[in-house]
C-alpha cells in the first residue's frame, strides 16, 4: 500500500507527539510546552514511555528541541494573530495540536493543517471521536504528493485567500528535500500577500553541531537512511538565508539554538537543553 494512502499518523509524527508529552511527565516545570494533547490522539500502549526512543535521559536533547520549536512558532502566530494576520499553515501537521489547546487564539485564525490523505483521514476521526470536533476554521487539508498534488491549490480550495497575509511552519520537512525542491518551496511561499511570515527549520552540517553531539546525530542520520528516508539536505545558517532572499523574501533571519536557549531554556533547574543540530529560517515577504 502506498506511503500516501496509509491511514494513520507516520512515526515520525507519533514520536513528537509523544516526545512533547514526556516533556510535561518527566522534565521539572517550568514547562516549555504543556501538551500532552498529541498523546491522547495517537493513544499508544501502556508500555509506550518503554520504547527505545522515549528514554528520558537519552532523548534530552530532542525532546527539548521539539518542544522548543514549537513553542517559538506558537508565540510567532500569537503576535502574528495580534497584529492582524487570520491566517496559518501548517505544512506536515502531522499531530499538531495548537488548535484544541490554544482555542481561544486559534478561533481567531483559519488555520490549513496540510498533510497526507491518510493522516488526515485518521486525525479527522480522532478529534471527533475525543470530543474536540473540527470547527470550521480549521481546515485539515489532504495533499496527495505522490499523486503529485499541490499543496498551494489544495489549501486554495480549501479557502485560503492568497492576497491575504499569512504565517505559514514548515518543521522537520526540509531536509528530506533537494535543494532544489527547498528553493522552490520558498519561491511558492515568497509569492504570498505582504506582510507574510514563514518559519522553517532545517539541518545544520555536522561540523556545526556540538562536537559532543556529533555521534548521536550521525547515528540518527543513519537510522533514517537505513529506513528509506535520508535527510538529503543541510544548510549553514548564511547559506539557507542566501537561499531564502533568493528566492524573493525581503526579510530574513537565523533563529539559532542559542536564540531558543535564551528565550525558553535559560536559569532551567533540570539544566535541560535543545540539540543544537536544527535552527530555524524567519522569512517575511
Amino acid at each position: 500500500m502506498e506511503e500516501q494512502h496509509r491511514i494513520g499518523p507516520d512515526s515520525t509524527a507519533v514520536r513528537t507527539a509523544l516526545w512533547r508529552a514526556m516533556h510535561v511527565q518527566v522534565d521539572a516545570p517550568p514547562h516549555v510546552l504543556a501538551d500532552e494533547t498529541g498523546l491522547r490522539l495517537a493513544a499508544p500502549d501502556a508500555s509506550w514511555r518503554n520504547r527505545p526512543d522515549m528514554d528520558a535521559q537519552g532523548t534530552r536533547g530532542y525532546r527539548a528541541s521539539i518542544v522548543g520549536r514549537a513553542r517559538f512558532i506558537e508565540d510567532l502566530v500569537t503576535q502574528q494573530a495580534d497584529q492582524g494576520v487570520r491566517q496559518y499553515v501548517i505544512l506536515g501537521s502531522g499531530l499538531d495540536t495548537f488548535a484544541q489547546r490554544q482555542r481561544e487564539i486559534a478561533s481567531r485564525l483559519r488555520i490549513f493543517e496540510v498533510d497526507r490523505p491518510g493522516a488526515q483521514a485518521w486525525k479527522r476521526e480522532r478529534l471527533l471521536e475525543l470530543g474536540y470536533g473540527i470547527p470550521d476554521w480549521l481546515r485539515l487539508v489532504p495533499v496527495d504528493f505522490e499523486a503529485g498534488q499541490s499543496w498551494w491549490e489544495q489549501i486554495a480550495q480549501a479557502g485560503f485567500d492568497a492576497q491575504a497575509p499569512a504565517v505559514i511552519a514548515s518543521t522537520g520537512v526540509s531536509m528530506y528535500l533537494t535543494r532544489e525542491a527547498n528553493l522552490a518551496t520558498l519561491r511558492q511561499i515568497a509569492k504570498l500577500a505582504p506582510g507574510s511570515t514563514l518559519a522553517m527549520t532545517f539541518l545544520l552540517p555536522l561540523e556545526l553541531i556540538d562536537s559532543a553531539e556529533r555521534a548521536q546525530h550521525q547515528a540518527v542520520y543513519e537510522r533514517a537512511r537505513a529506513a528509506g528516508t535520508p535527510f538529503i539536505s543541510f544548510f549553514k545558517p548564511a547559506d539557507m538565508l542566501t537561499l531564502a532572499r533568493e528566492a524573493g523574501f525581503k526579510g530574513v533571519k537565523h533563529v539559532s539554538t542559542g536564540d531558543l536557549v535564551d528565550r525558553y531554556f535559560a536559569d532551567r533547574p533540570d539544566g535541560l537543553r535543545p540539540s543544537t543540530g536544527e535552527a530555524f529560517l524567519v522569512a517575511t515577504t
